[in-house]
């Protein structure tokens, strides 16, 4: 399926093309099996289903919007499709539970969903006055305004140090810590204001909008996703047949780099150097499908300009174990 047949609103599967091409090869047996992490609107499913008419398809998503609309987009393959509301890193046990241990094929779209960024009120994006909310799942208690109104200063700041790569933490959280001790700091507006007047202006003016790192900071802590991805990652390399294939599509640093170490780990040999015959116990169990992050191209951005910060690593498993 081309990306050009998109849902209405406008979503557009990012690297679709790409993500077809690495799962097919896993993909065409009878009884394969491929799961949707993070499903999301379901634009990569509805590809895969068309392309694949004997495949089965387990999509997760803890966000019951996403579920509503995916579910709505996926009705003409309802007899190959289960949808289970779950957290990725509650896959081992949405398989075990299914009773599909063994997968061909899983795909990671990690990062926010069209929904959550398009609606102003879930509070995701610095461009719209909203509630600071941030959640992916709108049942659980814990919210960006809770995050930025009850953290302590210490912990504000290594949030947004080490899942915003925000230079300016310190300078950030002593900010929100003076404004919200005079009121609680409770829209979108408000607290990228007060990010734009902690960042130095000289930093200011490249970079784009200087909130950037603080949302997505306070995105990762709220939905715990980097958590998330160590638990969910190796449970479904775990889950894969021999010949079944992953791939992650990230979206920023530390997604990647996590992707990266997880992917690295399973594809060494960890015998001992310098032995003749390498031993079989200790001979990777998977193959890397691509040479480091494959990148979107020029003409990917240009007719999906989401997919500008997309950062896709796939691999293999070659052996049991």
């Amino acid at each position: 399926m081309s990306e050009e047949r998109q849902q209405p609103g406008g979503h557009v599967p990012v690297l679709l093309d790409r993500v077809l091409e690495l799962l097919a090869p896993a993909l065409t047996g009878p009884d394969a099996v491929v799961v949707d992490a993070n499903l999301g609107l379901g634009g990569h499913a509805e590809a895969l289903l068309a392309a694949h008419p004997a495949l089965h398809l387990i999509g997760i998503d803890r966000d019951p919007v996403a579920i509503e609309r995916s579910t709505a987009r996926l009705e003409p393959f309802a007899a190959r499709v289960t949808i289970v509301r779950a957290v990725s890193d509650e896959l081992a046990g949405v398989l075990a539970d299914l009773g599909r241990p063994v997968v061909n094929g899983v795909l990671f779209d990690l990062g926010v969903s069209s929904p959550q960024l398009d609606e102003a009120e879930r509070g995701f994006a610095y461009s719209y006055d909203a509630p600071l909310d941030m959640r992916m799942d709108r049942e659980q208690d814990l919210t960006a305004e809770k995050v930025v109104n009850t953290y302590p200063p210490g912990e504000l700041t290594r949030i947004l140090r080490d899942y915003g790569e925000e230079r300016f933490a310190s300078r950030v959280t002593g900010l929100i810590v003076k404004e919200r001790a005079k009121a609680p700091i409770t829209s979108t507006k408000r607290l990228a204001d007060l990010v734009r007047q902690a960042i130095p202006a000289a930093t200011r003016r490249t970079g784009g909008n200087p909130a950037k790192r603080t949302f997505q900071a306070l995105r990762i802590e709220v939905n715990a996703e980097l958590s998330a991805l160590e638990t969910a990652l190796p449970a479904a390399l775990d889950a894969l047949a021999v010949g079944g294939r992953v791939v992650v599509l990230a979206y920023h640093s530390l997604e990647d780099r996590l992707t990266k170490q997880v992917l690295t780990a399973r594809t060494r040999d960890t015998g001992p150097p310098g032995l003749p015959v390498p031993l079989e116990a200790h001979q990777p169990r998977f193959r890397l499908l691509t040479r480091g992050a494959e990148l979107p191209d020029d003409h990917e951005v240009a007719r999906n300009p989401r997919a500008a910060s997309a950062r896709m690593r796939a691999a293999e498993r070659i052996r049991q174990g």
